[in-house]
């Protein structure tokens, strides 16, 4: 069976998550691709969010979305191949079904372009700031570039590699972390781009963990060589930041009191959590419950610290057969 693509079908599946101006479809040798501009960037950006990996048609039709790096699309005809919704009056010659000329290969949805920044950080900028409410956080800038940063002051008795990951990793993706053997209370931990490393320098810089206060900055290597004693996480499926991107963004704040703990066992009780969290510190209160019948807790220590501990500590540990994952809630109390 025939599942027709469009300008229509596009319209009907993006205009709920704001105004459409114009679509452009086209085929490539990748196959049938459609460039997409919403009136506003956040417009934009909540479609991204909404609708990436999703299927067009039940089972079929799964929409791969990018950042286009075209800051204007040119509609000349008002057809089944594309539409101005802004200009009603364009004619509906058709056009030839190959590649519209001037139309590169260009991802998806539309992004404003920016004098200063790329294409690819204003897309990232964009989610960031849509989890924000519209507006990046204070004091992270959006245009950071580094994606390498230099963590000092650790407690080389307690840290590695995967426990820095389980903190890092909740501001973006991990490319790499590395302990420095000369300096082992330092470490270089690469990030998968600049936005995310802007957000841990914001989160993380003073936050302490088994005793130490954490200094984070940027490092002066770009990156982290592929060696022996760098552990490399590009293929972990542990990295938060493949999938819900600005779910994940609009989670992330400096360390609190309070761990989210999901992915539960469905008949976990209340003690059996406690029994694996409260060697990290003085619970002051749990709560289980249910979202989608998934089974998710809330446990809320007596300080930041031991919350943090706890979390780098337990995050992707086996509880009962299920490897669960825990992150810092911004909730003040339960």
């Amino acid at each position: 069976m025939m599942y027709p693509i469009t300008v229509e079908v596009l319209h009907q599946v993006f205009k709920a998550y704001g105004y459409v101006e114009k679509i452009v479809t086209f085929q490539k040798s990748a196959g049938f691709q459609a460039l997409i501009q919403y009136q506003s960037l956040q417009e934009a950006v909540e479609a991204f969010g909404a609708l990436h990996g999703r299927n067009i048609y039940d089972g079929c039709c799964q929409l791969d979305i990018q950042y286009s790096n075209l800051s204007e699309l040119q509609v000349h005809y008002n057809n089944d191949r594309s539409r101005d919704f802004t200009n009603p009056s364009l004619p509906t010659e058709q056009r030839p079904r190959g590649s519209q000329q001037g139309y590169p290969d260009p991802g998806g949805l539309y992004a404003f372009q920016q004098p200063g920044a790329s294409y690819a950080q204003m897309g990232r900028a964009a989610m960031i700031a849509a989890a924000f409410g519209g507006t990046l956080p204070p004091g992270v800038t959006g245009t950071n570039e580094r994606c390498t940063l230099i963590v000092s002051n650790l407690n080389t008795d307690k840290i590695n590699e995967d426990k820095l990951f389980n903190l890092f990793s909740l501001y973006g993706n991990i490319v790499r972390i590395k302990i420095l053997r000369n300096k082992p209370d330092h470490a270089l931990v690469e990030m998968a781009d600049g936005f995310q490393a802007e957000l841990a320098v914001h989160y993380l810089k003073g936050a302490v963990l088994f005793a130490k206060k954490l200094e984070v900055n940027y490092s002066k290597y770009p990156n982290i060589t592929t060696a022996p004693d760098a552990h490399d996480y590009t293929t972990s499926s542990l990295n938060r930041f493949n999938s819900n991107v600005i779910k994940n963004y609009r989670h992330c704040c400096a360390p609190t009191k309070m761990i989210h703990i999901s992915a539960l066992p469905q008949e976990i009780s209340e003690d059996t959590i406690l029994n694996h969290v409260s060697e990290h510190g003085s619970v002051v209160n749990t709560k289980l419950f249910e979202v989608n019948g998934k089974r998710q807790a809330l446990v809320q220590f007596e300080s930041e610290e031991e919350a943090t501990e706890a979390l780098v500590s337990k995050h992707a540990t086996s509880l009962e057969g299920n490897t669960i994952r825990i992150s810092f809630s911004q909730m003040q109390s339960i």
